[in-house]
């Protein structure tokens, strides 16, 4: 008699679920990455610029030159704003995802943890009938001694 798990294919499945979840998390780290470094570049490149044109204005910088800085600086700042909320929106996706993986995760470890104690049961009732088959021999086996 051979062990068949009844929720195998339930387990399977889950697990499978876990894995597609699992790597859209990992799709949502990426993206989440992608998107703080564009942010990132984004304010460095506003504080170089904010750092060049105070180096400029200690040596003297025209007007028209100011302007066309200050347009670049606030071009800049639309920018890190439209990158922050990508960032925002990124890391909310991936906490979203880390969570439904957790619980992913959690819900594999239930029906192992079914079959764990499923397989424990079967190797009892095995060992169980065994025992009792033996003692069937050995009482067929004291009965044939008494008779001859």
């Amino acid at each position: 008699m051979s062990y068949q798990y009844r929720f195998e294919r339930i387990l399977t499945l889950k697990e499978k679920e876990k894995d597609e979840v699992n790597e859209q998390y990992k799709g949502a780290i990426s993206k989440f990455e992608k998107v703080a470094e564009k942010l990132y570049e984004s304010l460095k490149k506003k504080e170089d610029l904010e750092r060049y044109q105070a180096d400029k204005i200690m040596n003297g910088l025209s007007v028209q030159d100011i302007r066309h800085h200050q347009h670049f600086i606030s071009n800049l700042d639309k920018t890190i704003a439209y990158y922050q909320d990508l960032v925002i929106q990124a890391r909310n996706r991936m906490n979203w995802y880390e969570e439904k993986l957790v619980d992913m995760n959690v819900e594999v470890k239930k029906y192992e943890k079914i079959k764990e104690k499923d397989l424990l049961l079967f190797q009892k009732t095995i060992k169980e009938a065994e025992s009792k088959q033996l003692d069937e021999v050995s009482v067929v086996q004291y009965m044939n001694r008494g008779i001859r």
